[in-house]
């Protein structure tokens, strides 16, 4: 079965709903998922359908139809094709649990996509990567050459068609122009419950504030360093008995399943960004 998937936002109004879903029906679609969500608070409207290809038209006939339907309507929208499998860059440093997760889940077809490659400023993890006979590129960091070790990330990325990049525990700044290549289509995960503990060795100022509560966060990376919109998060209870690498041994099993959670949620393409928000339809 081919399917295609909308994602669509606009201003909030009466028989929306009505309209889109008469559209599609009207087209001769079969209309197989339908979610929606109106944000009463900031008047927006949100909707994910899902439909079965009609094999009488094709897949441009009818982006030109729905795109005069949709300027009709003010309507923000963007399409996804199913059948063909995201390509997923994963970029990783020296922590392992992250990757592992991911590849397995891919592995094993829970995550549909596929993994060309595996990127890393440190040489530390191609063991991995051999085991799931993923290439393993090594672009080491020097100090004054971020913008040509960046390059080298960028043709790498271009070169293997990537659609979606995942910091699976990178531990590097990405750039704004580096970031800019690939505007909502960089996930990363940042150990701690943003946002609270923004930056550098949250699990070690968590100790020290004594929180009862640690957590991880999975969100779409932009210019301003861990603020971008957030795609998922998850927590764990502490006490006072733990320390700081309690806490990271803690951290590593939220971090993982937040981390491959939102991944799946972009892959499926449930995700609609709002500003700095996010809608994640289930």
């Amino acid at each position: 079965m081919r399917q295609v998937v909308f994602l669509i936002q606009t201003a909030d109004r009466k028989g929306l709903l009505a309209e889109i879903s008469s559209f599609f029906y009207n087209s001769g679609f079969n209309i197989l998922q339908c979610r929606q969500f109106s944000d009463v608070r900031a008047e927006r409207y949100f909707m994910r359908i899902a439909l079965e290809l009609n094999a009488e038209i094709t897949r441009r006939e009818l982006e030109e139809a729905f795109a005069k339907f949709a300027e009709k309507l003010e309507l923000e929208y963007s399409v996804h094709h199913l059948e063909a499998k995201q390509n997923v860059a994963l970029m990783v440093s020296k922590a392992s649990h992250c990757l592992y997760d991911l590849l397995m889940h891919a592995d094993e077809g829970d995550l549909v996509c596929n993994i060309p490659l595996i990127i890393s400023n440190h040489p530390d993890l191609e063991y991995v990567a051999d085991r799931f006979n993923v290439p393993y590129f090594c672009c080491p960091m020097e100090k004054g050459k971020k913008a040509e070790q960046e390059a080298k990330v960028l043709e790498l990325l271009r070169s293997h068609r990537i659609d979606l990049v995942v910091m699976a525990r990178y531990m590097q700044i990405l750039s704004d122009d580096f970031i800019a290549h690939y505007p909502q289509r960089i996930i990363n995960i940042h150990h701690a419950f943003l946002p609270a503990f923004q930056g550098g060795n949250p699990y070690e100022r968590a100790w020290e504030r004594g929180v009862k509560m640690i957590g991880a966060t999975a969100h779409y990376a932009t210019a301003d360093l861990d603020e971008g919109p957030i795609i998922e998060q998850d927590v764990e209870r502490i006490s006072h008995m733990d320390t700081p690498e309690d806490l990271k041994q803690i951290g590593k099993d939220i971090e993982r399943r937040v981390l491959t959670r939102a991944v799946r949620a972009h892959l499926e393409h449930r995700v609609i960004v709002s500003g700095r928000r996010t809608i994640v339809f289930s």
